[in-house]
């Protein structure tokens, strides 16, 4: 059984997660023996690679943290060496069609369910220490998809019904800008169409998710029926403490930086 998807089938209040952007397996290892309950490993909008993946995991696997990992994006050969590098529970980015779900199913998936590469010696299977790792690998991997434009949220009760997906995550950052509002996950015609998602979810039975910006607006969602939520990200939450310990400073003893930093250099 999939670990992560056994505590949402359990018994207890919606599990708070968190994205890790920084890569840091350190990072990761640090949040994971601090009390979260699952991370999302994020390969989508952050520099790490399928190399990072494999060492977060490592890390994350001396805690007691889920980890899921979103993958850049819903192509197969990309989703085949992240479940190689270790990822059981995988988030995979704007699907936006039943069709485009069913063929996230098949690439998480060995045949004959599926269409996964086979490789005998991945650290999947424990470098080949699993000899049975071909016949239980489907039982063992988790599939979310990600909803994030008004087109999937128009289909999104097919999308959750496809054999294979286990279960759905709303991105309302991405779901604003598709909605014109500029990534304004606050505005009201977002906030209502994410409240509308997640009922429409609970109706047909499959567990869903979404992303909040604050500790408050995470407990509204899990009131509203979200399965799962995960807060912020540790490089939003590590920035947050920076800019309130600058803004506090400067209040004191003035001076200090001010404006937008220099443009990165390349």
């Amino acid at each position: 059984m999939n670990p992560f998807l056994a505590r949402l089938r359990g018994a207890g209040p919606a599990p708070l997660g968190i994205f890790l952007m920084s890569g840091s397996p350190i990072v990761a290892e640090a949040i994971g023996c601090n009390g979260f309950e699952w991370a999302i490993v994020d390969a989508e909008h952050s520099p790490i690679d399928v190399a990072d993946v494999a060492h977060m995991l490592m890390a994350i696997g001396n805690t007691a943290m889920l980890p899921v990992v979103r993958a850049p994006w819903n192509e197969p050969v990309v989703i085949k060496r992240l479940l190689d590098a270790g990822a059981d529970t995988l988030l995979v980015p704007f699907v936006q069609s039943a069709d485009e779900a069913g063929r996230a199913v098949a690439a998480v998936r060995y045949p004959p369910q599926g269409s996964r590469g086979m490789a005998g010696l991945s650290r999947a299977s424990r470098f080949g220490a699993m000899p049975d790792h071909f016949r239980q690998a489907n039982g063992r991997i988790g599939l979310i998809v990600q909803i994030e434009t008004p087109q999937a949220l128009a289909c999104i009760e097919e999308i959750a019904a496809v054999d294979g997906v286990d279960a759905v995550f709303i991105g309302p950052t991405d779901l604003a800008g598709s909605m014109g509002h500029y990534g304004d996950s606050a505005h009201p015609e977002v906030k209502a169409s994410l409240a509308s998602a997640i009922e429409r979810c609970k109706r047909v039975g499959k567990p869903v998710g979404t992303l909040a910006a604050t500790l408050e607006s995470a407990a509204l969602l899990a009131r509203q029926g979200a399965d799962f939520v995960v807060l912020a990200s540790d490089l939003g939450l590590l920035l947050a403490q920076v800019r309130a310990a600058q803004s506090a400073w400067r209040a004191e003893f003035g001076g200090g930086r001010e404006g937008r930093p220099p443009a990165a250099q390349y």
